[in-house]
C-alpha cells in the first residue's frame, strides 16, 4: 500500500477463516477478506446485536461485557442457512468450466460474528455471511465471512469466494513446474530468496502465456524472434575477444 499498489482482498479456506484472531489481524491491516468458515461457526441473527447485562439495583459498577441468556443466543451458520426462506437463494454463475459454466445457489446476509464476544464490551462489526447450497443437496455445503462493503452484490461475493481455486492452481504449478517446494534450507532469508525467484519466474511465464490463446496451435503462435545486436558475439566464438 505504501507503494500505491491496489490492495486485493485476502482469500483463505476455513482452516484459517475460522480463527477469529486471523480475521482481526487482516482488518487491523486495513485489508478486506473473504474467508471460508466451518458450519459450526456462531453468528448473531441478521439485525440482532449482543447487549450488555442489565444493571442491577444498588451500588457497584455497571456491567460492560456483552451478555447472553436463554432467549438471546447466537446460532451456527448452518442453523442460520437452514432457517432462511427459499426466495433468498439465488443461482449464480462464477466462471467458465472446462465443459460448462460453473453454477450453484448462494445466499448472503449481514451478520455479526459471535465467537467469545461475551468477553468483549463492544460487538463485532457487521460483515457478510455467504452460503452455498447446491441444487439437489440436502443441506448447505460451504460458508464464508467477508468484509466487502455492504452494497456488494451477491454475484461479486460468490465470484470472489470461488476465486481461491486460482490460488490453489498457481500454488500447484509453482511447486511442480518451478520448484517452490524444493527448498531444503533452514533459514528464513534463504527461503524468502527462493520463493521470490520462483514467483518472479512464474509471473513471467503467466505474462508469456497470456500472449496467445490456449487453443492456438504451436505452429501458429506468431511469436516474434528478438533482434540480435549488430556487434553481438556469442560466447565461445573464435572471434570473441579474450579477457585476462
Amino acid at each position: 500500500m505504501e507503494q500505491r499498489v491496489p490492495p486485493a482482498p485476502i482469500l483463505a479456506d476455513s482452516a484459517y477463516g475460522n480463527e477469529t484472531r486471523f480475521r482481526e489481524g487482516i482488518s487491523e491491516l486495513e485489508l478486506q477478506y473473504a474467508v471460508g468458515v466451518q458450519e459450526n461457526m456462531t453468528v448473531w441473527q441478521p439485525g440482532e446485536v449482543p447487549r450488555p447485562k442489565e444493571r442491577r439495583k444498588g451500588r457497584g459498577r455497571p456491567p460492560v461485557r456483552l451478555h447472553r441468556d436463554a432467549e438471546h443466543q447466537p446460532v451456527s451458520v448452518k442453523e442460520l442457512a437452514l432457517s432462511l426462506p427459499a426466495h433468498v437463494w439465488k443461482i449464480v454463475t462464477w466462471r467458465e468450466g472446462t465443459r460448462k459454466k460453473l453454477t450453484s445457489r448462494f445466499a448472503a446476509v449481514r451478520v455479526r460474528p459471535a465467537h467469545r464476544d461475551q468477553k468483549r464490551s463492544d460487538p463485532y462489526p457487521e460483515e457478510w455471511l455467504l452460503m452455498e447450497w447446491p441444487s439437489g443437496e440436502a443441506e448447505p455445503a460451504k460458508y464464508w465471512l467477508s468484509t466487502l462493503p455492504p452494497q456488494t452484490r451477491l454475484t461479486a461475493l460468490a465470484r470472489l469466494a470461488k476465486h481461491r481455486w486460482i490460488i490453489e492452481r498457481d500454488y500447484e504449478e509453482l511447486k511442480q513446474e518451478l520448484g517452490l517446494g524444493h527448498y531444503e534450507g533452514r533459514g528464513w532469508r534463504g527461503f524468502h530468496h527462493h520463493a521470490t525467484l520462483c514467483i518472479a519466474a512464474y509471473g513471467f511465464l503467466v505474462i508469456e502465456r497470456s500472449r496467445f490463446s490456449p487453443s492456438a496451435r504451436p505452429d501458429r503462435l506468431e511469436l516474434r524472434a528478438a533482434k540480435i545486436p549488430p556487434h553481438f558475439q556469442p560466447r565461445g566464438s573464435p572471434d570473441a575477444r579474450r579477457t585476462a
